[in-house]
C-alpha cells in the first residue's frame, strides 16, 4: 500500500524520451533520499519518498482509446482502454491514479492488447463514495466493470493494494480470470514485514497535503472537496486486518506471475508460502515448470519496483502469452 533503483541498463533513449527524464528524476531521488532518512520522523520521511517516486510515472501516459464511468454496486468506476487484443486489467496501488501507477507500462502493453485500466472508488477520476472499503466489494468492482465493458475473462494485474483486489477477484471469479500478476502485494495483512503494518498505525494524512498526489487528485477528482474524507476512509480501511485465505489462494487455477521486489517490505518467507500454495517452490529438473512463476527483483522497495519498466514489461509479455 505504500516505499533507489539503479538507472536503466538497457533503455531506448531514441524510442522512448521519457526515460531519459526518469534518468534524470532518479538522480534528484537519490539525493533527496539520503537527505530524508536523517531526519527525525522516519515514517514521514519514507512517505514523502513515495510521494515523490510515483511523480516521475505520469510523464509518459497516452491518450486512451475510450474511457469512462461504469455503473457498478452502487457507485459509478473510471475506467480506460487502450489498444486491441486479449484483455488485460489493471488495478493500481493505494492512493495512486492510473498514469501515476500505469503511464510507463501502458504505451508498450496496449501495442499487442487490450489495456483496461481501471481507478477504484474514490481514486482519480472514481467518485468518493460513503460505501465502506473492503477488499471484497473492491474485487466485485472490477468484475462490475468488465460486465460493463462486456469482457468475459482477461489477464489481471495489480500492484499493492490492486494486487490484493486481485487475488480476491481471482478467488471469487475464477471464470472471469485467464492469468494473474501480483506485484508487491500479498493476500494477507500478515504479508507484510510488522514494519510496515505498525507504520499503518501510524499513519499521517497530512503528509499527502501540498503534494504531487494531492496535486493529481485535485486535477481530476470529480469533487475535490472528498479529499479529506477520502483520506480518513483509506485510513480507516488500511487498519483492518484482511485474510482471503490460504485455502482459496491455493485453489486457484489460473498461472500466477508474484513479482517482488528484495526489499519492498512482503515477508519474504510467507511470499515463498504463497508461491508455494500456487504449486511453485519444487525442483523444476526433476518434474515439469509450475504453471505459476516468482520473480525477485533485487535493489528494489515497494514504490521503486515500479519504475523498473523494462524488467516488469520483460516478466508480463513472457508470462502473458
Amino acid at each position: 500500500m505504500t516505499a533507489t533503483s539503479p538507472l536503466y541498463t538497457r533503455c531506448r533513449l531514441t524510442a522512448r524520451p521519457s526515460f531519459v527524464w526518469s534518468v534524470v528524476f532518479k538522480l534528484k531521488i537519490n539525493s533527496v533520499m539520503k537527505h530524508l532518512l536523517k531526519t527525525a520522523n522516519l515514517f514521514k520521511s519514507v512517505l514523502l519518498v513515495v510521494i515523490l517516486l510515483v511523480t516521475f510515472q505520469s510523464n509518459a501516459q497516452t491518450k486512451p482509446a475510450s474511457s469512462g464511468y461504469a455503473p457498478v454496486n452502487g457507485i459509478k468506476v473510471y475506467y480506460e482502454v487502450y489498444g486491441e487484443g486479449r484483455p488485460l486489467v489493471l488495478l493500481h496501488g493505494a492512493f495512486y491514479t492510473i498514469g501515476m501507477n500505469w503511464a510507463e507500462l501502458i504505451p508498450e502493453l496496449s501495442k499487442t492488447r487490450k489495456v483496461i485500466a481501471i481507478e477504484m472508488q474514490g481514486h482519480g477520476h472514481s467518485p468518493f463514495s460513503e460505501r465502506k472499503l473492503s477488499i471484497g466489494g473492491l474485487a466485485s468492482d472490477v468484475k462490475g466493470v468488465m460486465d460493463y465493458l462486456k469482457i468475459d475473462s482477461a489477464d489481471v494485474a495489480g500492484f499493492s493494494m490492486g494486487g490484493s483486489i486481485a487475488y480476491q477477484f481471482a478467488v471469487d471469479h475464477p471464470k472471469r480470470l485467464r492469468k494473474l500478476v501480483i506485484i508487491s502485494s500479498t493476500y494477507k495483512t500478515s504479508g507484510w514485514i510488522p514494519e510496515i503494518n505498525n507504520a499503518f498505525k501510524k499513519f499521517d494524512p497530512e503528509v499527502f497535503n501540498n503534494s504531487p498526489i494531492k496535486t493529481a487528485y485535485d486535477a481530476v477528482a470529480p469533487d475535490k472537496t472528498k479529499w479529506k474524507p477520502f483520506l480518513d476512509q483509506m485510513i480507516a480501511f488500511a487498519a483492518v486486518p484482511f485474510n482471503v485465505g490460504d485455502a482459496k489462494i491455493a485453489k486457484i487455477n489460473a498461472p500466477v506471475l508474484l513479482i517482488s521486489g528484495d526489499n519492498d517490505g512482503l515477508d519474504k518467507v510467507e511470499l515463498m508460502k504463497t508461491y508455494k500454495l500456487l504449486g511453485g517452490g519444487i525442483s523444476a529438473d526433476m518434474g515439469a515448470m509450475p504453471k505459476s512463476h516468482l520473480a525477485i527483483v533485487p535493489a528494489q522497495g515497494h514504490v521503486s519496483l515500479m519504475m523498473q519498466t523494462a524488467t516488469i514489461l520483460g516478466y508480463l509479455n513472457s508470462f502473458l502469452q
